[in-house]
C-alpha cells in the first residue's frame, strides 16, 4: 500500500498524532506469528502482570485495554456502585473529554470542582464531599485525580498522599488518570510507584498511546475485590481483547529497559525547550508551570491563526487566547526550534508589534 501521509510533518496538537515508537513495533513484530492463548492467556499478558509487579507493587494486577476512555470507565465503575459519584477537577479528562462516558456507560455521577491549576487538593475535594445518606444526593464514593493534569501541572507524592489519605478517611477510593503518568514520574524523578500505589491510589489507568504505543492502555489495581470486579467489567464494557498479546507486547516493551522514561523524558525536554524560547517572546504569556510534555499560552489570536496554518494545535480556552502545544516522544529540536521561528516570524506581523 502507498504512503498516504507525509512522514516529515510535525505538529503540536497531541501526543496522539506521533506514530508508534519503533522498539513498540518491533515488540508486535516480535509477539506477531503462531499461535498463543487469546482473552490474555498468553506469555505476553503473563509477562506483563511481572512487570507491573516490579513497577506499581506486590498486590498489584494488571487488565490491558484498548483505548483512556475504557480505561478510566473501567477503573470507575470498579471502585464506585451505580449509586455513587465521583469528585474530580472540572478540567480533568473524565468530565471534559469522554463524551460523557463515565455517566452514561460508567452510570456513574461526575461532582467537578474549579481548580487554578488543574490539581485537586483535600480541601478542594471537600466542596463536594458531603451528603452522605441522603438519598436525593449521588453518593461521593470516589476521587478522580489525573498525573499529569490536563494543564500540564503535576502532583507531587506528598500532594496525592494527602488526597489518598483524606479520601480514606471520608470512606472514598482513589482513582488515577495516568494518560501521562510516565510524563510525571519523569519530571518528578521518581518511579511509577512512588506516585499510584505507594501513596494509597486504589486503581490506575496506566497511559501508553501518549507515550508511543500504537493502541492500548491498561488498569492497574492493587486490592483484590477491585481486581475481581474488573474481571467482569472489562468484557461488559467491551475492552477485553481477543487478540490481547498485541496490546501487552507494547506495555511490556515500554516497561522493560527503561523505554517509558526514555520517550516521556524526551518529550518533556522538547516542552522546556519550547516553553523556554516563547516566553521570550513579546505577545506571549505562559499560563501553566510546564512540568510534563505541554506548554500552555497565551497570544492574539489572530498569531494562533497564522501559526496555525503550519503547525496543527488545538485552542485550549478559545475566550482567553490561549492555546496549548504537546510534545512527543519524536519530536526534535530542530521541530521545536522551527515552530518557535514561526512562531516569532507570525508576532513580527501581529499589529501590536507595529
Amino acid at each position: 500500500m502507498p504512503r498516504l501521509h507525509d512522514p516529515t510533518i510535525r505538529s503540536f496538537a497531541s501526543d496522539n498524532y506521533a506514530g508508534a515508537h519503533p522498539e513498540v513495533v518491533a515488540a508486535l513484530a516480535d509477539a506477531n506469528g503462531g499461535h498463543e492463548g487469546a482473552y490474555g492467556g498468553d506469555a505476553y499478558t503473563a509477562r506483563l502482570q511481572e512487570l507491573v509487579i516490579e513497577h506499581f507493587g506486590e498486590s498489584s494486577q494488571v487488565f490491558p485495554v484498548f483505548n483512556g476512555t475504557g480505561a478510566n470507565v473501567l477503573s470507575l465503575q470498579a471502585i464506585v456502585p451505580r449509586w455513587g459519584a465521583v469528585i474530580c477537577a472540572s478540567t480533568a479528562h473524565v468530565n471534559t473529554d469522554e463524551n460523557g462516558a463515565p455517566e452514561r456507560v460508567g452510570g456513574l455521577k461526575l461532582l467537578p470542582v474549579p481548580t487554578d491549576d488543574g490539581k485537586l487538593t483535600p480541601e478542594l475535594v471537600d466542596r463536594e464531599a458531603w451528603g452522605w445518606g441522603n438519598e436525593h444526593r449521588a453518593q461521593p464514593l470516589a476521587v478522580s485525580i489525573t498525573e499529569a493534569t490536563e494543564l500540564g501541572t503535576v502532583y507531587t507524592p506528598e500532594e496525592i498522599h494527602a488526597i489518598c489519605d483524606h479520601a480514606h478517611a471520608l470512606g472514598m477510593r482513589v482513582h488515577l488518570d495516568g494518560a501521562r503518568l510516565a510524563n510525571a514520574a519523569v519530571s518528578l524523578e521518581v518511579p511509577l510507584r512512588a506516585i499510584t500505589t505507594e501513596v494509597g491510589v486504589d486503581v490506575v489507568s496506566f497511559g501508553g498511546t501518549k507515550n508511543g504505543l500504537l493502541f492500548g492502555e491498561a488498569v492497574v489495581a492493587t486490592d483484590p475485590g477491585t481486581a475481581e470486579s474488573l474481571r467482569y467489567l472489562r468484557k461488559m464494557n467491551m475492552q477485553l481483547a481477543s487478540k490481547m498479546r498485541f496490546i501487552s507486547a507494547q506495555l511490556v516493551a515500554v516497561l522493560t529497559d527503561g523505554l517509558w522514561m526514555r520517550s516521556a523524558a524526551h518529550a518533556n525536554a522538547m516542552a522546556r525547550r519550547m516553553a523556554a524560547a516563547v516566553a521570550e517572546l513579546d505577545g506571549v504569556t505562559i499560563t501553566q508551570p510546564t512540568q510534563a510534555n505541554s506548554v500552555y499560552a497565551a497570544l492574539p489570536r489572530s498569531v494562533a491563526d497564522q501559526l496555525r496554518s503550519r503547525f496543527a494545535f488545538y485552542d485550549w480556552d478559545a475566550a482567553n487566547e490561549v492555546v496549548r502545544w504537546m510534545c512527543a516522544f519524536d519530536t526534535t529540536e530542530a521541530d521545536v526550534d522551527a515552530f518557535v521561528d514561526a512562531l516569532r516570524e507570525a508576532l513580527g506581523e501581529w499589529p501590536g508589534e507595529a
